[in-house]
């Protein structure tokens, strides 16, 4: 049986999220991080006070962690990305009821 796992997803400006991806390798090394793209409209946005709905490019990170770490790589994401202003972006953090572990083979260094 393999430890709990939980799956921390965020919608965030374009231009974040490799930023973010790359400081959790550097600092947690985590290696179980996705960046996807997207595009999406704001319902608070300048234009919408005009009656435009305005659609602006987003970029989707997910991050599987251990669930005993979930709520520290939470906060670190939280931080690190700048989710507390304006337009910053959400996050949102669910179990998985399944996960499969990945790892590389430990292959020598090549001379």
């Amino acid at each position: 049986m393999t430890e709990p796992h939980k799956l921390i997803s965020c919608i965030l400006p374009k231009g974040v999220a490799l930023d973010v991806e790359r400081k959790l390798k550097e600092v947690h090394n985590i290696l179980s991080a996705n960046v996807g793209s997207a595009r999406g409209v704001g319902k608070i946005t300048p234009l919408a006070y005009r009656g435009i709905a305005g659609q602006a490019e987003k970029e989707i990170l997910s991050v599987e962690v251990l669930a005993d770490m979930a709520d520290e790589i939470f906060e670190f994401i939280y931080e690190e990305a700048n989710i507390d202003r304006p337009h910053g972006g959400i996050m949102y953090m669910h179990p998985l009821s399944r996960t499969t572990i990945y790892k590389l083979p430990d292959i020598p260094e090549e001379d």
